[in-house]
């Protein structure tokens, strides 16, 4: 009999999943233990192993497509199995959910809408039961106006948020309004600093070389033991005194920011912090970055001097959902 293959959460916070690649096609056997697909959640992607065998015989959603949790990812079952029955309630049910989202919109007002070129989904409507009228259509177009004579005709290019992007925005204001924040800046002076670097990595081979970054990590997590008072997270009601120090480190990829943490940094040499800096790096920018290596960090560092920048503020992603 076939069996139904839901989008799973693979996260705790994962709410959608976007399928970034199919690594079956319609059609093809799979086996308990194969990864169906690559999947990007709202933390990095990750592969989607079944714990199914059989034929592929559907695929609900698309490369590049996004689908909530537990909806209809695939269909499993035997060689010639008949499915139409199920595919036909799928699409049955996908009307019906559809037709709850139906934009409610008066006749001249859908008649503005598409002669003007106004998306009707981004009008919130004013009439009863929050129908869009003519006056929305007249107060969209007007408030838009001075935007539409910029671009002159010209369409714009939307990217559409990634789940990761969508994650980082909303936990960056989230932090930005939970929390005061306040600023220390204080020059020092890092001669004995670089010519130590100099002197390790003349003993080092080209892989091994330490960064100034991998130096500040250790250099964090030691002033943390030595200063167990830093080390502290605060919720609404305690303040969590911290027995590890797990230092996040601050990674740019392509949809935004995301912070690796090195675990129990107090406890590892530079080397050995470089090269978990190195390898965590890299699969973060090839979401390749497992969910549980960016959570529970105790202290995050930041550092953009290698883009000439002499200090900046900065935003903790904070641990909202």
């Amino acid at each position: 009999m076939a069996e139904i293959i839901s989008m799973p959460q693979l996260s705790d916070t994962m709410k959608e999943g976007t399928v970034i690649k199919w690594n079956k096609k319609i059609g093809d056997k799979v086996s308990e233990g194969d990864i169906l697909a690559e999947i990007e959640t709202d933390k990095a992607t990750q592969d989607f192993e079944i714990d199914v065998s059989g034929v592929l015989l559907f695929i609900g959603v698309q490369e590049g497509e996004t689908a909530r949790v537990n909806d209809v990812l695939a269909i499993i079952g035997k060689e010639g199995e008949n499915i139409s029955h199920i595919i036909s309630e799928l699409q049955s049910s996908k009307k019906q959910e559809q037709k709850k989202q139906e934009i409610f919109i008066s006749p001249i007002a859908k008649k503005m809408a598409k002669k003007i070129g106004i998306p009707i989904e981004k009008i919130k409507g004013s009439g009863d039961n929050g129908r869009i009228i003519k006056r929305d259509i007249d107060f969209y177009e007007k408030s838009n106006l001075n935007l539409i004579k910029e671009i002159e005709n010209e369409k714009p290019v939307k990217i559409v948020h990634s789940s990761i992007r969508k994650k980082i925005a909303k936990h960056l204001t989230y932090s930005k309004f939970s929390a005061p924040h306040y600023y220390l800046f204080s020059e020092i002076n890092a001669d004995n600093l670089i010519k130590f670097r100099q002197n390790l990595n003349n003993k080092l081979s080209s892989e091994e070389k330490i960064s100034f970054n991998d130096i500040i990590i250790k250099a964090v997590a030691q002033s943390l033991r030595k200063h167990p008072d830093m080390n502290v997270s605060w919720d609404d009601e305690n303040v969590i005194m911290h027995s590890k120090i797990h230092i996040g480190i601050a990674v740019a990829i392509k949809d935004g920011l995301i912070v690796p943490v090195i675990k129990n940094a107090d406890q590892k040499s530079l080397l050995e912090i470089s090269k978990e800096i190195k390898d965590k790096a890299l699969r973060s920018k090839s979401k390749k970055i497992q969910p549980e290596e960016i959570e529970n960090s105790t202290f995050t560092v930041s550092n953009l001097g290698m883009y000439g920048i002499e200090s900046f503020t900065s935003l903790e992603i904070s641990k909202l959902g």
